[in-house]
C-alpha cells in the first residue's frame, strides 16, 4: 500500500495557471505598486489612497496576479495517486512577464500626451501639441508592447497546462474525462473543458461519446502507442 499524501491545509491552488501554495499581499506585485502610483500621480494622491484602503488585505497568486479568493483549497490525498504525483513533481515553467509596467505606463503616457494636447489647442500652443502627439505615439506603442507580453504569458500558461494534460492522458492510459482533467489539474469544469475542447484537432486528439453517453477525449498516439513497431 503506497504512503498518503499529505498537503498542508493552508495550501491553495491557482484556477488560472496552476500554482500551488500560498497568496502573496497583493501589493507586493511590481505592477500593483505601478498602478497605485499612477493613480496617485493622477487623483492628487485621493486615488491612490482609496486603490489602497481596497486593496491592502487582498492576496494574489504569486505567479500570474489572479485573486487569490478564486483559488481552490488544496484537499489532503489519502491514497496513492501516481498521476497526480506526476504533475505535480513537474517543475514550475517560468513564465513571461505579463507587460504591466509597460501598460501601464503606455496608459500614463497617454493620458499626459492628450492633456498636452488639449492644452496647445486652447493656448493654440501648437510646441504642446507636437510634443504631446509623439508623447502619445511612444505610449501606444509601449501599451502595445505591454499587450503583447500579456499574450505571451497566457499563451505560456496554456500550453503548461497543456502539457500537464498530455502527462496525465499518458498515465490513464490514453483517454480522459472532462471530469478527470478536472480534478487531477484542480480546474473548474469549464475551464478543463475548453482546453479540451481547444486540443481536440480531430487527429492527434479527438472527442467521442461513449454507449452511455459520456464525452471523452482520446489521444491515439498515445492509446496504440504499444501496438506500433519499428517502421510502421
Amino acid at each position: 500500500m503506497g504512503m498518503a499524501i499529505a498537503r498542508p491545509s493552508g495550501l491553495r491552488r491557482c484556477p488560472r495557471c496552476t500554482y500551488q501554495g500560498e497568496g502573496m499581499p497583493y501589493f507586493r506585485r511590481t505592477g500593483h505598486v505601478g498602478l497605485l502610483v499612477a493613480a496617485s500621480l493622477a487623483t492628487y494622491g485621493f486615488g491612490g489612497l482609496v486603490y489602497w484602503l481596497a486593496r491592502r488585505r487582498h492576496l494574489v497568486c504569486p505567479r500570474c496576479g489572479l485573486g487569490w479568493e478564486n483559488a481552490s483549497r488544496a484537499l489532503a490525498v489519502t491514497g496513492p495517486e501516481p498521476e497526480r504525483r506526476l504533475i505535480e513533481q513537474e517543475p514550475d515553467e517560468k513564465l513571461p512577464s505579463s507587460g504591466l509596467k509597460r501598460r501601464v505606463l503606455g496608459t500614463s503616457m497617454v493620458l499626459f500626451a492628450s492633456l498636452l494636447v488639449l492644452i496647445g489647442f486652447v493656448e493654440w500652443e501648437m510646441a504642446a501639441v507636437a510634443v504631446g502627439s509623439v508623447l502619445g505615439g511612444g505610449g501606444s506603442l509601449t501599451f502595445y508592447w505591454g499587450w503583447q507580453g500579456l499574450q505571451a504569458r497566457q499563451t505560456a500558461i496554456m500550453h503548461g497546462i497543456q502539457r500537464k494534460i498530455l502527462k496525465l492522458a499518458a498515465a490513464k492510459g490514453g483517454t480522459l474525462t472532462v471530469t478527470e482533467v478536472a480534478a487531477d489539474l484542480n480546474l473548474a469544469l469549464p475551464a478543463a473543458e475548453q482546453i479540451l475542447t481547444s486540443m481536440d484537432d480531430g487527429f492527434r486528439i479527438r472527442s467521442d461519446i461513449s454507449a452511455e453517453g459520456v464525452i471523452y477525449y482520446e489521444f491515439p498516439e498515445i492509446l496504440h502507442r504499444r501496438e506500433l513497431g519499428p517502421g510502421d
